[in-house]
């Protein structure tokens, strides 16, 4: 049974879930820009080798998956007059936004220290983003035991994602050039300093606008081999930790080549006529006229057009998975979690493959896919979490014992698992291609390699993961038994 500190189906606030997102917003700064451009930042900008990049990329993010699990039993196991998952993100604020600017900087070594300086700082990373991210993402799966709220709150945190993830993908590179004058070594690390800062000021929101609900009693304390054997008999766990993993591989590989896409594959005299046919150049020229007028600094904005046009890419597929989002809940609820995220991924995947199809110069089209790839996919982002937090409820529904943060360990695992699987994809494809950062026009060889991973490398995985979900039992009815029958457990609980 579970104890509840207040209702255990309660409706959650607009307050609670704009403070929960926060938290996802302060993350994804950091995991957004380490998903779109660590890989180039390590070859570009931070000048080691591909190879070491791949390695460092996934070496780093392998022992950051496997710290997860212990991880997770130590949250299940934190006791503290705050619960269990809140003071781990008061915890680690501070020091996540500095390790972020440690690792994002670019400091004055041989090639060798390079290497060991990155290894370090990114398998810190990767450890503090584990301390952070796991007891904050098992915290929605005890904050209400609504499945409905949580569709909500998941779109709620989503949002927030996506606003970093618009921040990332559209704005980094000009905040990397305003703010460190040109010098992309110095902007990188102040720009870092800047999401450092605004990242410990959402987590504290997030830790004092937050409350636990669902805690478990102490008939439901069990042993970590409890914990562990539940664990590995719950399917639905099983086929979720092989989604997620599928799911990552796809957004770091996709996501990693993509700026090499735009500036070795499609035609930088037709990205900047496209630019400059919808309007984009003299939206930026009106924008630095209006500056200039009231004496502030112009904009700085990549001059070049395969950077520019990426930003746009960027920007108008996260404005299209936000849209997708907000359909997520209402076909959720009546459809199912399990169906609606299928179908929606499988459709976003046929998108995505046919990038490798598109001539150099169809750029229309190539920004047209990524309207409806970006919306299709936008509405399976909630559910991914959404269904894992659902686990969890299966679990304590079929065991009788609840063991939330365990469980998200796995979850986080196989996200680290995956972006390190495709981070190092990335790297290693690049460095397999024949890709010379040094080179302005990459070998035809190169240039077909990119093609291949941004669409068939990067679709196979997501389509890997829509054939798993024919396993994953949880559907539409047995949402509804599970939460009635843990509502009256827990009513019981109370008397």
């Amino acid at each position: 049974m579970t104890n509840t500190t207040d209702s255990a189906n309660a409706r959650l606030s607009v307050t609670e879930k704009v403070g929960y997102c926060l938290g996802d917003l302060a993350a994804n700064l950091i995991f957004q820009t380490l998903l779109t451009f660590i890989a180039f930042y390590y070859t570009d900008v931070f000048k080691i080798s591909a190879n070491a990049a791949a390695t460092i990329i996934f070496a780093g993010g392998i022992v950051g998956a496997c710290f997860n699990p212990i991880m997770g039993l130590i949250a299940d196991r934190t006791a503290t007059r705050w619960g269990k998952f809140r003071p781990w993100i008061l915890w680690t604020a501070v020091p996540f936004g500095l390790v972020a600017i440690l690792a994002f900087s670019t400091p004055d070594f041989g090639n060798q220290g390079k290497i060991i300086y990155a290894t370090l700082t990114y398998v810190l990373l990767m450890l503090i983003y584990s301390a952070n991210n796991l007891p904050y993402s098992a915290l929605s799966g005890v904050l209400t035991g609504s499945m409905s709220e949580r569709n909500s709150l998941s779109s709620y945190r989503f949002v927030a994602v996506m606003v970093a993830q618009f921040i990332i993908q559209v704005l980094l590179l000009p905040l990397v050039l305003i703010l460190g004058g040109g010098d992309k070594v110095a902007g990188f690390q102040n720009t870092m300093i800047v999401f450092a800062i605004a990242g410990t000021v959402c987590f504290l929101i997030t830790f004092f606008t937050t409350r636990e609900r669902i805690v478990p009693t102490a008939e439901q304390r069990s042993s970590i081999g409890q914990d562990i054997a539940d664990l590995l008999r719950n399917k639905p766990w099983v086929v979720m930790l092989v989604v997620t993993i599928l799911v990552f591989v796809t957004l770091a590989l996709k996501g990693g080549m993509y700026i090499y896409y735009f500036r070795s594959y499609l035609s930088a005299p037709h990205l900047a006529a496209f630019l400059q046919d919808v309007g984009f150049n003299g939206f930026i020229a009106g924008l630095n006229g209006a500056l200039a007028g009231m004496g502030l600094t112009a904009f700085q904005w990549p001059e070049d057009a395969p950077t520019s046009a990426f930003s746009v890419f960027n920007a108008i597929g996260i404005v299209m998975m936000i849209i997708g989002i907000g359909f997520s809940r209402p076909l959720a609820d009546r459809f199912g979690k399990r169906e609606v995220f299928g179908i929606a991924l499988f459709i976003s995947t046929l998108f995505m493959l046919a990038f490798y199809f598109y001539a150099p110069t169809s750029i229309g089209i190539v920004f047209l896919s990524q309207l409806l790839h970006g919306f299709f996919y936008g509405v399976t982002i909630p559910l991914l979490w959404a269904m894992i937090a659902d686990v969890a409820d299966y679990s304590e529904w079929k065991n009788n014992r609840r063991a939330t943060a365990l469980l998200f360990s796995a979850m986080i695992f196989g996200l680290k698992a995956g972006l390190s699987t495709g981070g190092a994809l990335v790297a290693a494809l690049l460095s397999g291609f024949g890709y010379d950062a040094a080179l302005t026009t990459q070998a035809p060889r190169v240039v077909d390699g990119i093609r291949l991973a941004v669409s068939v490398y990067a679709g196979i995985p997501f389509l890997l993961a829509v054939a798993c979900l024919a396993f994953y039992e949880i559907r539409k009815s047995t949402e509804r038994t599970i939460e009635h029958e843990l509502g009256l457990r827990r009513a019981a609980a109370q008397r």
